[in-house]
């Protein structure tokens, strides 16, 4: 069994923040792959279904982001599970918006909710870092995080979200490689696609047609030379 968790703040106030980009991809996978109806539990949001073939849990605290850790290590201990059986799902200011990057273990990097969840559990669960971008200046950031996603992030954000739940059955397996593979699908199309098909070849020119074999005598030819 996997715990999938989302980082998110609970509430609409919150609902479309670049900082609940986590919540919007467990979402995502729960409405495309069946799972159960979002139920209170472990101070949490939770769904339970399968994930090719395996049962999975996703959850979605409620305790606010910088007390994310609280929900993760309640669920993590009721369903007798490890560090190792939990994957997070967070909002990633080092990355572009639209870049995902998966981690193993390693520091929080300054993210309050993984922070917390350090403290509860400590570190070695895996991560999906999911690229918001950076407002160019620390001093912007919670301002920057606590803001909707724009207009304009609507076609990368839709397309990030569905790479994600394509390749959920790949991640929940621990197979990043495919995961990623099913994500870039999804974001990074082939680079052949849309552009215009080169003009075919010219054709080579015909070779002419032989001269009809002349079937006149001798003396015809001698008599059409003087016409």
């Amino acid at each position: 069994m996997k715990l999938i968790v989302g980082l998110g703040n609970p509430g609409a106030k919150y609902a479309q923040n670049r900082h609940n980009i986590g919540f919007m991809a467990v979402d995502r996978i729960a409405s495309d792959h069946g799972f159960s109806p979002w139920k209170s539990r472990f101070q949490a949001q939770v769904a339970e279904g399968r994930l090719g073939g395996d049962k999975a849990v996703l959850l979605k605290p409620q305790t606010f982001m910088n007390l994310s850790g609280q929900a993760v290590g309640e669920a993590m201990r009721y369903l007798k599970l490890t560090p190792a059986d939990i994957i997070v799902l967070h909002d990633e200011l080092d990355l572009a918006p639209g870049k995902l990057r998966l981690k193993q273990g390693g520091g929080h990097a300054g993210h309050n909710g993984l922070r917390s969840i350090h403290q509860h559990i400590g570190e070695a669960y895996a991560r999906v870092r999911l690229g918001i971008g950076h407002p160019g200046h620390k001093d912007r950031v919670a301002a920057y995080v606590l803001h909707d996603f724009a207009k304009a992030d609507d076609d990368w954000l839709d397309d990030l979200m569905r790479g994600i739940s394509d390749g959920a059955d790949h991640l929940a397996a621990g197979d990043g490689a495919k995961f990623q593979n099913a994500v870039a699908a999804r974001t990074a199309p082939a680079r052949n696609q849309g552009r215009a098909k080169p003009a075919p070849e010219p054709k080579t020119k015909p070779e002419p047609a032989p001269e009809p074999e002349d079937t006149r005598s001798a003396l015809q030819k001698l008599a059409d030379r003087f016409r």
